[in-house]
């Protein structure tokens, strides 16, 4: 026969506090993971996106056009997705999807190296140029620096230095250049809606090659860097921490 006063000890037992410890899930009790710097730099990003776009608005008559553009959707993308970024670092949540923060290093690439390579594709084959101000001032003149140089850079800077490597998967090759061929066929099909002319058949080959290799560059590159460490987040020799 069991004794009551041991069976009633033993359940005092499970029920206290060691008990309550024991049955609680590790995840809820698990120590979140802040990262500050990741999270200023991530608003810095959203910040130089916003600032662009704003710019490029106040210089252009039909702001609404602007909606039309490839560099001002890869922009809204970046600020959006760096926002939501910068709070998930800060508050110690998971990280966005590297299926959505990925894409955006090949989204912005794109038409920072047309702007700066071809400059005559981004001028009329796929609508990436913002529209001419004549002699704009100096704060519409930044709006291209910070459109094509500095948000692109800063995205890539954050993917190399930010993330861990490894966390691209090869189907991204061919869900990543899915709306940039669908944007490419619109432009070829309705070039007046985006106010550039039609491109011309060897820009639009060059387009979809370049749509279709960047994808394929950034997962390679992914595969092969290091992952870069921090403590206490602090920069470390070879870089900062990835975000968990």
């Amino acid at each position: 026969m069991s004794d009551p006063t041991r069976t009633s000890q033993s359940t005092r037992h499970a029920t206290g506090p060691a008990g309550a410890a024991a049955r609680t899930p590790a995840a809820a009790v698990a120590p979140t993971s802040r990262h500050p710097l990741a999270a200023a730099f991530r608003l810095l990003i959203t910040a130089a996106a916003l600032t662009g776009l704003v710019l490029a608005a106040l210089g252009t008559a039909d702001p609404a056009q602007l909606l039309t553009r490839f560099t001002v959707q890869a922009n809204i993308a970046a600020a959006l997705v760096s926002a939501c970024s910068a709070h998930r670092a800060w508050t110690g949540r998971h990280p966005v999807s590297p299926r959505i923060a990925g894409a955006l290093v090949p989204f912005l690439a794109l038409p920072a190296l047309l702007h700066h390579v071809l400059p005559a594709a981004d001028a009329t084959a796929f609508a990436f140029a913002l529209p001419s101000t004549g002699n704009p001032g100096a704060a519409q003149a930044l709006s291209p620096q910070l459109l094509y140089v500095f948000t692109p850079l800063a995205t890539l800077a954050d993917w190399l230095l930010l993330t861990t490597p490894r966390g691209l998967r090869p189907s991204y090759a061919w869900q990543w250049p899915a709306y940039p061929l669908l944007y490419l066929a619109f432009t070829l099909a309705l070039p007046t809606t985006t106010g550039a002319p039609s491109p011309t058949v060897t820009s639009a080959l060059t387009l979809g090659l370049a749509i279709c290799a960047l994808p394929l560059i950034t997962i390679g590159i992914d595969q092969v860097r290091p992952a870069p460490r921090l403590h206490n987040n602090r920069i470390s020799p070879t870089g900062i921490s990835p975000l968990k």
